[in-house]
């Protein structure tokens, strides 16, 4: 191991041309030899996850970690294999879950705004258009609390106010642009600008926007920088001009100047330990956001770093803590997948599929054993929703943060 928190990658990188035995040279689509492969993984980790939720009773209700998680993940595998069973699975789920909210947490991932979200897009695929906005109103009663940045609620995706904007912009994405009303969505974006400005003021910095989550400055997916300034950047449309461009965008070309030589990136400011290589911490998550800012100002200086950020995660993505969304090899996969999708380069497919190879030998090769083994982002749910959603892989996005 070149390090303790990381296997030796053991894979040949991709060589134009040469047959993989994963994708088809000439249009990208899943093999069907590794397709059989795939599918003989999921069935198989599948059958082991309802094995075990039959003898569960959790009481975590969450997308990161509970029920709600695996809601999640049963919806995609409705929409992939056009099941109607999976879909009552994840109908029930999301029901049971939706009678036990408290409206307490306002994120997606680990709030009540995840399974209101959830139910609104369920209840709709069944037809059920008052329950859906009935979700859909629960969800807007938390305006409020999210609006008021005199409050001690953060801002990053897992706990805060871009936890709650990703609600609001999968609603619009699965049900309709107006589903959530504009201004709404202006007042949540405005809100995380105010904070970000308020702080970085406060503070004499020499940059528009800064965040600080349980007394540090995260630069990562989950609790950082990177993430919401990717989710503001997925709200675009819902900021002026000079919000993006002034307020935004010299924000991004901040954290782009504060890389490692290895061009990774530190997990909060003023950390000069280069270690963490996982979406929650490091370049995984940061590729999200340099190549959604490739898309919207087009300059090549944010593909080069996004790029940069795959190489890292190719050469210190098998991590040793195992195979999850969060911190493991499934999340770091989707790492090559968004980079994919950006370029066409068959380079980050092929490495994808590396990465899916690992996972499907599925707990063979790991440190440490998850804390919620069944849940979506640090167990086994997550490395089935990968290995599904890799089979289509430039519709594949990564849970509760892709859009």
């Amino acid at each position: 191991m070149a390090d303790s928190r990381a296997f030796d990658n053991p894979y040949d990188d991709f060589v134009p041309h040469r047959e993989n035995g994963c994708f088809d040279l000439t249009n990208g689509k899943i093999l069907p030899k590794f397709q059989e492969k795939l599918q003989f993984a999921v069935n198989k980790l599948l059958s082991e996850l309802e094995t075990q939720l039959h003898e569960s009773n959790s009481h975590d209700y969450s997308v990161y970690t509970g029920t709600s998680g695996i809601a999640l993940l049963y919806l995609l595998l409705s929409k992939r294999l056009n099941s109607s069973t999976y879909a009552k699975r994840a109908l029930d789920m999301a029901e049971r879950v939706l009678s036990k909210l408290k409206n307490h947490r306002v994120s997606y991932l680990n709030g009540d705004a995840g399974p209101l979200a959830i139910g609104a897009v369920l209840y709709h695929t069944q037809g059920a258009e008052a329950k859906s906005q009935h979700c859909i109103d629960r969800l807007k009663k938390m305006l409020p609390q999210v609006l008021n940045v005199n409050s001690d609620l953060p801002d990053e995706i897992l706990y805060g106010r871009t936890g709650y904007l990703f609600a609001l912009l999968y609603i619009n994405k699965c049900l309709g642009r107006d589903s959530i009303d504009s201004e709404s969505m202006q007042q949540v974006v405005t809100a995380v600008l105010r904070s970000g400005q308020n702080l970085a003021k406060q503070e004499g910095r020499n940059v528009p926007l800064m965040y600080m989550w349980h007394g540090k400055y995260y630069l990562g997916g989950a609790h950082g920088i990177a993430g919401i300034l990717y989710m503001l950047l997925k709200a675009k449309d819902y900021m002026t001009e000079s919000e993006l461009n002034n307020l935004v965008r010299p924000t991004i070309d901040y954290l782009q100047g504060i890389r490692f030589p290895s061009n990774n990136f530190p997990s909060s400011l003023g950390n000069n330990t280069d270690k963490l290589v996982q979406w929650c911490h490091g370049a995984p998550g940061v590729v999200f956001l340099f190549a959604e800012a490739y898309k919207v100002f087009g300059h090549d200086q944010y593909l080069q770093t996004a790029l940069k950020c795959g190489d890292v995660v190719w050469r210190r993505g098998l991590l040793t803590k195992g195979y999850s969304i969060c911190h493991g090899v499934a999340g770091n996969a989707y790492t090559f997948l968004v980079l994919y999708q950006l370029t066409g380069d068959f380079k980050h497919l092929y490495r994808t599929c590396k990465f899916t190879e690992w996972c499907m030998s599925y707990g063979k090769q790991q440190h440490l054993s998850p804390d919620r083994p069944l849940s979506l982002f640090e167990g086994v749910s997550g490395a089935i929703y990968f290995l599904v959603d890799i089979q289509e892989p430039k519709q594949a996005k990564f849970p509760a943060f892709g859009l």
